[in-house]
């Protein structure tokens, strides 16, 4: 089996390493932490080490930290030639200090603490030399059924994206959350519309899917809505927002 170490300790590290314990053709040998603590629900499951010199061999070492110590944390690793991958959506594989084979281990994502995810169904983005992508692509087969090649600039585009389908978007479920809150509405009454538009551009182009009144420029009810809000920056998300989808539909 091929041998993985993974380095570090936090929301993407731990579900990595819970992937790998369930994987029959990778073999997670080691983990670094700089706090063993942080990983004391996997006790007794794995090694691991707080100290970079007792890292073992193995055939790719995960570096999943923050992408601001990405860069310094390669450079702290106490040997050479070896594959070594960040997993992060925005920093470039140049990251990694080339003592080291470069490369990238993405999975497109959003972790929680506590919130299991089927990593069968996460897709996974690498990048490294021609030479090493097979056994990088092998890791990521022991996890994941959706694999993609990208570079780093195709990545850095796919984070952007990310951005506004996922964190953009649950800001605005938080928006809405908090105009219900306010008005004595229970959220739960917007779930079925919430799963609905996620699930519409299963089969949809989200321009295909768009509707509402600034799809159809029904001034009168987008006047009614910018006059019922009273907290300016809900006001102008929403003035911004009319905005976009009406210029969209004049491309």
């Amino acid at each position: 089996m091929i041998k993985v170490i993974v380095i570090g300790s936090g929301n993407v590290a731990q579900h990595l390493i819970s992937a790998f314990l369930q994987s029959t053709e990778i073999e997670l040998v080691q983990v670094y932490a700089r706090s063993k603590s942080a990983l004391q629900k996997f006790d007794g499951q794995i090694a691991v080490t707080s100290n970079l010199n007792q890292i073992t061999q193995a055939d790719l070492y995960l570096i999943a930290v923050s992408d601001d110590a990405i860069g310094s944390l390669s450079v702290q690793l106490p040997f050479e030639g070896r594959l070594v991958a960040h997993t992060s959506g925005s920093v470039s594989i140049d990251r990694i200090d080339s003592k080291n084979v470069p490369a990238v281990f993405y999975p497109l994502q959003t972790f929680s603490k506590n919130k299991p995810v089927d990593f069968r169904t996460i897709p996974i983005c690498l990048e490294t030399n021609p030479q090493d992508f097979p056994l990088l692509e092998k890791v990521a087969r022991g996890i994941s059924s959706h694999i993609y090649q990208l570079d780093s600039d195709q990545r850095k585009a796919l984070h952007v994206a990310a951005v506004f389908v996922n964190n953009f978007t649950n800001h605005l479920y938080a928006i809405g959350h908090e105009i219900c809150v306010d008005n004595g509405i229970p959220f739960d009454i917007l779930k079925p519309l919430i799963r609905e538009t996620a699930e519409k551009i299963m089969t949809l182009a989200p321009s295909d899917a768009q509707t509402g009144p600034a799809k159809r420029n029904d001034v009168s009810t987008i006047r009614k809505h910018l006059e019922f809000l009273s907290d300016d920056n809900q006001k102008n998300i929403y003035n911004l927002l009319t905005q976009s989808i009406q210029n969209g539909q004049k491309l």
